[in-house]
């Protein structure tokens, strides 16, 4: 319980560390006020009791007003997507920001830079992430400046580039960076860091620099993801590959275009170590190592997906249906629904009586042909069925799945046991309508192992597209209605 509660600015909230920090100062019980360009597109996403304001640190007159009443202001905004001089633009942002705060008596500015030796010849991205921090400095406002090397975490840029590069390529040709030192930390870590600096009297602006307790190569982080997934990965250094050819590499392997990818990789070559250790003397953080860094990341991710609506997760990636379904992370999502005139319960029983002796009401035969296949590959089959022909609990086995989710009239979640290069998950979900009618969703879930996952999907897609819609308008048939096939 906080003691005396002051009002925290926060910015970069719409941003991986800033929508992170976010959720523990609310769970720490902090009244924070976020500061966004676009503050409708915030607000559709925030908690109704945090105050959001408008405000552009590039436009020096919308600040006023944005930092009465607050005494920590968190700066969490870099400019490295922007087209232009983003050097420039940041330099200008903390400028503006700086001045604002100082105008309004804030206390305190918490900033995020790079790590990165002054003797060494930065990047472009890692220069103005130290120039950031000495224009805020010169505003004459105390800083806290955490200097951190990549950060693990689902989400995270870094990360979804690791990630994806592992995921798709079995051998890899890569530039030297691959072999340069790190000392990456784990999202949570930071945001520890970040929260704990509430809490602590700390005179004058001070630098600190943080990281986990393993210091590696990125070569080490691919090789320690490709290990946890499961993964074989060959990994070939040469010196050939300029930062433009791996960032235009990038862009044709990873979802980082190649603008982001060309300051990504500039930073890269940079070695990032913590020399100076006051920080974790002073906060008394205990970092993560890299293997449990990546775990917690894998089943973060894994924890988040299992806990949305798989059909809000495929709107919200922003990507239309498609064929070979849509991206989600490592996921590949086809979803499809369908309207019925009965109401939720009654669009429910074909569902909950799925399989077993009832089969799977379009083309078992195929069904049956691919556990026979499966039981060759030393897999479960078809033969297990199910415990009972009407009623399902949670655990479940059914033919080839385990039920993994249930919930009568309105959910069930099936997980894969079948051998295959990845891992399923067969979703239903029945939602009343206004008319008094419901609506059936069914979304299939593929994880892939890599590039041989991506291709078994792809592979028999065409046959699984024509599955999953014969499926759906049966199961609509046997709730007894006309109906209409959305995608």
């Amino acid at each position: 319980m906080v003691a005396e509660v002051s009002k925290i600015l926060l910015t970069g909230a719409t941003g991986y560390i800033g929508g992170r920090l976010l959720t523990a100062l609310q769970e720490s019980g902090r009244i924070v006020r976020c500061l966004a360009r676009n503050p409708d597109f915030l607000r559709s996403r925030v908690d109704s009791e945090i105050e959001v304001v408008q405000g552009d640190c590039l436009q020096p007159s919308s600040l006023r007003g944005c930092f009465d009443g607050v005494e920590t202001a968190y700066y969490l905004i870099h400019s490295m997507g922007s087209a232009t001089d983003f050097e420039a633009q940041d330099r200008a942002a903390a400028t503006h920001f700086g001045q604002a705060a100082r105008a309004a008596g804030v206390a305190r500015i918490v900033y995020v830079g790079g790590l990165g030796s002054g003797s060494d010849v930065l990047s472009k991205h890692l220069r103005s992430r130290h120039e950031t921090g000495v224009v805020l400095r010169d505003s004459g406002i105390p800083i806290v400046e955490f200097r951190s090397s990549i950060v693990l975490g689902s989400g995270s840029l870094s990360f979804e580039l690791i990630r994806t590069l592992v995921e798709r390529l079995p051998v890899m040709i890569c530039p030297a960076w691959v072999r340069t030192p790190t000392q990456p930390i784990a999202i949570e870590d930071l945001v520890s860091y970040l929260t704990a600096v509430l809490d602590q009297s700390i005179e004058g602006s001070q630098v600190f620099e943080i990281g986990g307790v393993d210091r590696v190569s990125y070569r080490d982080i691919m090789l320690e993801y490709a290990r946890q997934r499961g993964l074989r990965r060959y990994l070939i250094p040469v010196p050939l590959l300029t930062p433009r050819l791996s960032s235009l590499w990038l862009g044709l392997t990873t979802p980082v275009y190649a603008r982001v990818g060309r300051k990504l990789v500039e930073s890269l070559r940079n070695p990032t170590i913590v020399h100076d250790e006051s920080a974790r003397a002073l906060f008394g953080i205990r970092t993560m190592g890299l293997k449990d860094s990546i775990a917690r990341a894998i089943g973060n991710e894994d924890a988040e997906f299992a806990a949305t609506r798989w059909s809000d997760a495929v709107s919200s990636s922003g990507l239309r249906p498609s064929w070979g379904g849509v991206r989600v992370g490592t996921r590949l999502v086809d979803s499809r629904s369908i309207d019925v005139g009965v109401p939720p319960q009654q669009a429910f029983e074909p569902i909950r009586r799925i399989g077993g002796q009832r089969g799977w009401y379009y083309l078992t035969w195929l069904w049956r042909i691919r556990g026979a296949i499966d039981l060759l590959l030393g897999g479960v089959g078809m033969r297990r069925g199910r415990r009972d022909p009407e009623e399902l609990t949670v655990g479940d086995t059914l033919d080839w799945w385990r039920v993994e989710t249930y919930k009568r009239n309105t959910l069930l979640r099936l997980a894969a046991e079948m051998k295959m290069p990845g891992r399923a998950w067969l979703e239903y979900e029945v939602k009343a309508r206004v008319d008094g009618g419901s609506t059936i969703r069914q979304t299939a879930v593929f994880d892939p192992a890599g590039l041989l996952g991506l291709g078994y999907w792809y592979a028999i897609y065409p046959l699984h597209a024509a599955i999953f819609s014969g499926m759906l308008a049966n199961i609509a048939r046997r709730a007894g209605s006309s109906h209409q096939e959305t995608r």
